[in-house]
């Protein structure tokens, strides 16, 4: 069977040749593998350690080609591949990410069990083993740090409601067509919608692993967190349907704070207390939640205050998201409509 193997990229140097190297540990036969490489316009090395790779591995592949995507956003790179892709299934993968060496084997047998699509346990790790980096990855693999998602916390193997780095038959992509090149950040949840609409189901199996990097300083997971909530606030105006109540949790938490404060200044300080208590409440079952899985480090004192931060930056996100929406949408359909 005819693999693939994708990866779009933009400035991914720092992670991009772990990556590589991981794809040419893979047991399954490197004939069977195409590669495809999406440099997005990057500005440092990226294509650079593409063309080592193809320049240095070409006999061993099937073919190694490198494309330019100069729209630069993921879904754009998703869909540039997608065209050029020859294989029977596609394997997407992120470029700060590393696998195992039976990963590509191991997803390839369940597809030949008759699965569409799969994939499985995708594990945050951290580069350098800092306090602070470890601090980071504890509250983002947190429920109540965002980590929701079934391949993050889920270990056996079931249907899930998405994947990351999924191994996808040919014909799904014909059935329900491209990425939505509008949405730079939510191409995935909407495409996954897509997906199960069309009756399609996404299997984690716990012999599938990965491992991505988990951002290592507060302000890019800040950072990163205020995107992905301005991304789903203008998402709603393209998919509401593509996105759980989970989501909006943060935004509520938000609105919810200002409203309070508003009542402070009125001398009505109870709706602020109620919040702040229920608020204190979550983080002290959660705290224990973590000791219990990792033991207890001091420095898990200063998670309430992390989980502040990401969740005022997450919900200030989609309130930004939710109100220059329409606007976008309008600028969009309109440079469409010129085209």
């Amino acid at each position: 069977m005819l693999i693939s193997f994708i990866i779009v990229a933009y400035n991914a140097e720092k992670h991009l040749r772990n990556c590589l190297e991981s794809l040419k540990c893979q047991d399954y036969p490197h004939k069977n593998i195409e590669v495809i490489f999406v440099d997005g316009m990057s500005t440092d090395n990226t294509k650079k350690i593409f063309e080592e790779f193809r320049d240095e591995n070409i006999v061993d592949f099937n073919r190694i080609i490198i494309i330019d995507n100069p729209k630069k956003t993921l879904p754009c790179g998703w869909n540039v591949a997608l065209k050029e892709a020859t294989g029977e299934v596609v394997l997407r993968v992120d470029a700060h990410a590393f696998f195992e060496k039976d990963f590509i084997s191991n997803n390839v047998k369940e597809i030949e069990n008759g699965e569409d699509i799969v994939g499985g346990k995708c594990i945050s790790v951290t580069k350098n083993d800092t306090m602070m980096e470890k601090l980071l990855l504890t509250a983002e693999e947190s429920i109540f740090g965002c980590g929701i998602a079934d391949f993050r916390r889920k270990s056996k193997k079931e249907y899930v409601s998405t994947l990351a780095f999924a191994m996808y038959k040919k014909k799904v992509f014909d059935k329900v067509g491209q990425y939505n090149e509008n949405l730079a950040r939510t191409e995935d949840n909407e495409m996954h919608y897509r997906m199960k609409k069309a009756g399609f189901k996404f299997l984690l199996s716990p012999n599938i692993k990965s491992y991505r990097y988990a951002r290592n300083d507060l302000k890019g997971m800040a950072k990163q967190k205020y995107g992905n909530g301005k991304w789903i606030g203008i998402t709603m105006y393209y998919c509401p349907k593509c996105f759980s109540i989970y989501h909006f949790v943060p935004l509520l938490f938000v609105i919810a704070l200002i409203i309070s404060s508003i009542f402070m200044c009125f001398n009505i300080p109870f709706f602020f207390i109620a919040l702040s208590s229920a608020y204190l409440l979550f983080n002290i079952i959660n705290l224990i939640l973590i000791t219990i899985k990792n033991k207890f480090h001091i420095e898990y004192l200063l998670l309430p205050f992390l989980f502040f931060i990401l969740h005022l930056y997450y919900g200030i996100g989609t309130i930004v998201g939710l109100i220059i929406g329409p606007f976008y949408k309008k600028k969009r359909s309109k440079g469409e409509k010129q085209k």
